[in-house]
């Protein structure tokens, strides 16, 4: 509530020291004009909040928060298929809200591959290096080439050499983007970003979701579901798994509709 507090007031100190014609917040609770006078977009995948048991008390809070702003951007297909499911496509909800389509930094280029498993960690301790640990156990035999980007933000980026296995503390956005298209599988947490990234390069996935996350294990079983990619939790895993994904799609057959018309969008402004 204190962090809300604060944004707020930055907030009104901003629009008084600036021509401000417009808010843009991209899940922050307290970004947008108290006064209503300027106009303001809250951008959210969840329309509904799942959290075990007391997702209907967390969806009812999120969506006062969303209903503070004047329009609700939705980053997914309006369509099936689409990536959210449930989360951005409640059965019922009395949201203002348009699909934008799947945002993200990286776009798609048609690259040859030289590299077989890519794997990207992240997300907290201890569950990050605990995944880091079995995924070096159960690859360490695999036949094909693996990179690890262990997702470990340092002041100089390190590279280790374990024979078949190239181990990066972290990859800056070009690099990494340029990583995932030269992978033929890429093993992964199934938070939303990281699938509307993968989605967008069209890869072959496996997820893990982090234990304890709810929404990453609706995911990861809502597109396992859908035969784009299988996943499996943490403790169940061992390099056996990755043979389901011959049976698996990955994003390379999605739909992702017509381009969206950003000029419709920012006439709200």
């Amino acid at each position: 509530m204190k962090a809300i507090s604060e944004e707020k007031k930055q907030v009104q100190h901003i629009i008084k020291t600036y021509d401000i014609k417009g808010i843009i917040s991209d899940n922050r609770f307290g970004i947008y004009d108290a006064t209503g006078q300027i106009p303001s977009v809250y951008i959210t995948h969840q329309l509904r909040v799942f959290s075990g048991f007391t997702t209907w008390i967390t969806t009812q809070l999120h969506q006062h928060i969303i209903k503070k702003h004047h329009a609700c951007w939705v980053p997914d297909f309006e369509n099936t298929p689409n990536l959210s499911g449930q989360l951005g496509h409640p059965k019922t909800h009395n949201i203002s809200s348009k699909y934008i389509g799947a945002l993200s930094r990286f776009s798609y280029k048609k690259t040859k591959t030289i590299c077989d498993i890519l794997v990207v960690l992240s997300g907290p301790e201890p569950q990050r290096g605990l995944l880091e640990n079995k995924l070096l156990f159960e690859l360490q035999d695999y036949k094909g080439s693996v990179i690890f980007v262990q997702g470990v933000m340092e002041q100089t980026q390190k590279i280790i050499q374990q024979n078949h296995i190239t181990l990066y503390n972290f990859m800056q956005g070009s690099e990494l983007e340029k990583t995932i298209q030269q992978s033929d599988i890429i093993i992964s947490r199934s938070g939303y970003t990281t699938i509307m990234d993968l989605a967008i390069l069209r890869k072959k996935a496996f997820f893990i979701p982090t234990p304890g996350q709810s929404e990453q294990l609706y995911l990861a079983k809502r597109l396992d579901k859908l035969g784009i990619a299988p996943y499996c939790k943490q403790a169940d895993f061992n390099i056996t798994k990755l043979n389901n994904l011959e049976y698996y799609s990955g994003f390379s057959n999605m739909d992702f509709g017509q381009a969206t018309d950003f000029k419709t969008l920012f006439s709200l402004f």
